[in-house]
């Protein structure tokens, strides 16, 4: 195996709109070894893809879950599917450059150990704040509500900017790295398991930056579509278990109790409005 390899790791579930164009890009792009595609139980034309692109190219392999095991699951099932000695997790509604993921990798090594992010773009340009965010605090945004945007404002002049976490659509380690924190934690099943990732990587010594001068194209929400309500609750428990696992050992009862009923009372609210969406 290439030292410098890279192994693209896909998790779809109702993705065929854009995983198409996701992996012909893939299969393009500069220092991939392998690309794997787990699928968790998609009732679309998605598997049908990836056969395709299977028979084309010995590169690409799936996995197809039959059921729906979360996206961190999916995520550690492609790492072991795999030996490059680079992970890259690549949403299928991200489009990469043929140089896009080659120039990432450039940029962990430079900071090695490091966890590395792209600036992130919609289609219609506008930047995806997740690309470069800060740690929740909790007990902060019970005091102040501004707080509970976490999008870190871009640092133009830097190529690499530090950030506390990138986005989980496209994030690029070394896999002694993902080894040595134990990978995604399972316990997740939809969202807040990317910043749990970073923040543990940090807490290994790690550097998480998100590369300014690698800008991807990020179609958000593609697989969110068809289940907006699923999404929500497992968007609220995702925040819930992230508060448990870092910030709530060190909280009062009466402290945890207000984030419960700050995370989950807003629940009711973001549910109508992802379903009128």
């Amino acid at each position: 195996m290439n030292a410098a390899g890279i192994a693209a790791i896909v998790v779809s579930h109702g993705s065929a709109e854009t995983l198409e164009d996701c992996l012909v890009r893939l299969r393009a792009a500069e220092g991939v070894a392998e690309i794997r595609v787990v699928d968790n139980d998609s009732r679309d034309d998605s598997l049908e893809i990836v056969q395709r692109h299977a028979l084309a190219d010995p590169r690409v392999r799936f996995i197809a879950n039959p059921d729906n095991p979360g996206f961190a699951v999916a995520c550690n099932q492609g790492a072991l599917d795999t030996r490059a000695p680079w992970l890259a997790f690549v949403n299928p509604d991200c489009f990469v450059q043929a140089d896009s993921l080659a120039r990432l990798r450039m940029h962990a090594a430079a900071i090695e150990p490091g966890l590395v992010g792209a600036d992130l773009v919609g289609e219609d340009g506008a930047r995806d704040p997740a690309a470069r965010r800060r740690d929740p605090d909790f007990a902060a945004m019970l005091r102040d509500r501004a707080r509970a945007r976490l999008g870190v404002e871009l640092q133009p002049s830097l190529p690499l900017q530090v950030v506390d976490a990138v986005s989980g659509a496209l994030m690029l380690l070394p896999r002694t790295l993902f080894a040595r924190i134990g990978g995604f934690d399972e316990g997740y099943r939809l969202h807040a398991e990317d910043l749990d990732l970073c923040r543990r990587a940090r807490a290994s010594g790690a550097t998480v930056a998100c590369a300014n001068d690698v800008q991807v194209v990020h179609v958000r929400g593609v697989s969110s579509r068809a289940r907006p309500l699923f999404v929500e609750w497992h968007k609220h428990r995702g925040f819930w278990r992230y508060f448990n696992t870092f910030e709530a050992p060190r909280r009062g009862v009466a402290t945890r109790g207000a984030v419960f009923a700050m995370i989950w009372g807003r629940f009711p609210l973001a549910a109508a409005r992802a379903a009128l969406r």
